[in-house]
């Protein structure tokens, strides 16, 4: 059983070695542990910094390409070079490594195809009343639109499955939390959240600049996500809703005909034109919710497809880009080195 614990990093060489030097070095059920660093288009000594510190692998993207595609990257190259078990964590040393074996557990029980590290939003003590609130009702909507019960939606904290490795894909580019959780949801794979603990911040996030940001992104991810996955619903309640507001003009105008006498009776042209276009707008989200329905036959062929292509290339590590991935000499040497002091 291999374990492949995957570090997003951009500018991390402060923080790198504190990480590093939390992780587990052994985990009862799992035979190996390799670190990945993907790093995305540091300008600092990162990278050398990974390397010094005994990192096993290192994948450099072409640029910076946001964390999203980075996520997706790692996941990737850590499939073909055989992990069973992909934990993602951070490099900023937020989320304690310390958590890593109890996060692991419902996969290797077999009970979860990803496991999610929640936070305790409510006592976060770094977390303003406004960011708690919004965190605790952007999770909720998720939940709603995932039917997961997943507390801590924007959580980076996650273990995958070597099965929810190669399902997974992520269409967003600015995060895959909510895209990844609302997919595994409507994709049939199992689910399981923990509680972590956390450790104190060592800089401001720099995903976003501000809470209206982190809204707006979250938002058209949350829409984007639940209008690819779940089309059908998305156009059949505004068409549902189109349908009831041109039933009531309906009704308006038949009650005016009967009861109205016709001596005082005028046309109602606002109630008439608001009828038309409400049938309209029925029929056109009627029309797209077929094509969407259609398109979402495609989509999934497509992802059986490529999720046949990524299994045969996941038995062949030299699939990875030789250009892109460094190999260390010697392997888990991260595991000898105590702390970043060392």
């Amino acid at each position: 059983m291999k374990l492949f614990i995957q570090i997003p990093c951009k500018n991390e060489e402060a923080t790198l070695g504190a990480v590093l030097a939390d992780l587990p070095r052994q985990i009862p059920g799992v035979d190996e542990i390799h670190v990945l660093v993907i790093d995305d288009g540091s300008t600092d000594n990162t990278v050398r910094k990974a390397r010094d510190l005994g990192v096993d692998y290192v994948l450099s993207n072409p640029g910076n390409i946001g964390l999203a595609q980075t996520f997706v990257r790692g996941l990737e190259a850590c499939v073909k070079l055989g992990a069973d078990i992909i934990v993602h964590t951070d490099a900023d040393n937020q989320y304690s490594g310390a958590d890593i074996p109890r996060l692991v557990e419902p996969i290797l029980a077999g009970t979860a195809d990803i496991a999610v590290g929640c936070r305790d939003i409510d006592n976060h003590p770094e977390f303003s009343r406004t960011k708690k609130r919004l965190q605790k009702l952007g999770s909720a909507v998720v939940r709603r639109l995932s039917g997961t019960d997943v507390p801590d939606a924007t959580s980076g904290f996650r273990a995958y499955s070597r099965r929810a490795a190669l399902r997974l894909s992520v269409m967003n580019m600015f995060s895959y939390t909510l895209e990844t959780l609302i997919q595994a949801g409507r994709s049939g794979l199992r689910v399981a959240w923990l509680p972590i603990r956390v450790n104190p911040a060592t800089r401001p996030s720099r995903l976003f600049k501000s809470n209206t940001q982190f809204i707006s992104n979250q938002v058209r991810a949350l829409l984007g996500s639940y209008l690819f996955y779940q089309p059908q619903r998305f156009f059949g309640a505004l068409a549902g809703a189109s349908g009831l507001v041109a039933l009531a003009g309906a009704v308006r105008v038949a009650w005016f005909l009967a009861m109205v006498p016709p001596d005082l009776m005028k046309f109602k042209i606002g109630t008439g034109l608001l009828v038309l276009f409400a049938l309209l707008m029925c029929v056109l989200f009627t029309v797209s919710g077929l094509f969407a329905s259609l398109l979402t036959g495609h989509r999934l062929l497509l992802e059986d497809i490529r999720y046949r292509i990524r299994c045969g290339q996941s038995g062949n590590a030299s699939t990875v880009d030789d250009r892109d991935l460094v190999v260390a000499d010697s392997f888990s040497r991260w595991k000898r080195i105590g702390s970043a002091d060392d």
